[in-house]
């Protein structure tokens, strides 16, 4: 999450103040020039995605902006830290408030939370550790007895984030995924699943528990 800190003032005399949403626009500009941190195995790159800007106040009739947010989805590697995964961005602040004295601006991690059906609130940081494991005999056991059913499962990386950033990247337990359809449907406008996958991937599960508990 960056953020732009300003002043506002009436938009009719714009000098008087410091515009943040201004001040985001270039701060985004070169951020999204930042290169990519790479993974030669099947993870793929560290992209980093502009997903949401928001000013204040808002709407902002005739005010120049005092406040600014912008979210970035940024995919993790392995290796990567909660450190080295903002310093790029840090330089740039850096290097943009030695410009511009005026420039206030941060990046940080945003805070997510959820109620629990205790009724207990769990707040954390919204860092999701990456993780890697190469495919070892269980794995290849299971796609083996998912083959037999006919199945044509592929071993592979995901592209985007699962619950296993927790079990596999934080708590180190040996993860693997499994599911119908393809990855690039997800979020879409039209996104669905045919009833075909849906019930080869019953299969699917079927093979995975006789692989691991027969």
């Amino acid at each position: 999450m960056l953020e732009t800190f300003g002043v506002p003032c009436h938009s009719a005399n714009p000098e008087k103040g410091v515009n943040a949403a201004a001040a985001m626009c270039g701060l985004i500009e070169a951020i999204l020039k930042l290169p990519p941190t790479r993974d030669p195995r099947m993870v793929g790159d560290g992209i980093l995605v502009l997903t949401d800007i928001q000013s204040a106040p808002y709407p902002g009739a005739s005010v120049v902006p005092h406040y600014c947010r912008a979210t970035f989805d940024r995919r993790l590697l392995v290796g990567e830290t909660r450190e080295s995964v903002l310093q790029p961005i840090e330089a740039i602040i850096a290097e943009r408030k030695r410009l511009d004295p005026t420039l206030n601006a941060r990046v940080s991690y945003p805070m997510g939370s959820a109620t629990c059906s205790t009724g207990e609130t769990v707040a954390a940081e919204r860092f999701f550790a990456p993780w890697w494991f190469a495919p070892d005999a269980r794995v290849l056991r299971v796609k083996a007895a998912m083959e037999a059913r006919g199945l044509t499962p592929e071993i592979t990386g995901y592209s985007f984030c699962t619950n296993g950033s927790y079990y596999a990247g934080e708590a180190g337990i040996p993860t693997f995924g499994f599911g119908p359809s393809r990855e690039d449907l997800a979020h879409t406008v039209d996104e669905h699943i045919a009833l075909s996958d849906l019930f080869s991937a019953v299969d699917g599960y079927l093979a995975m528990l006789h692989a691991l508990l027969d």
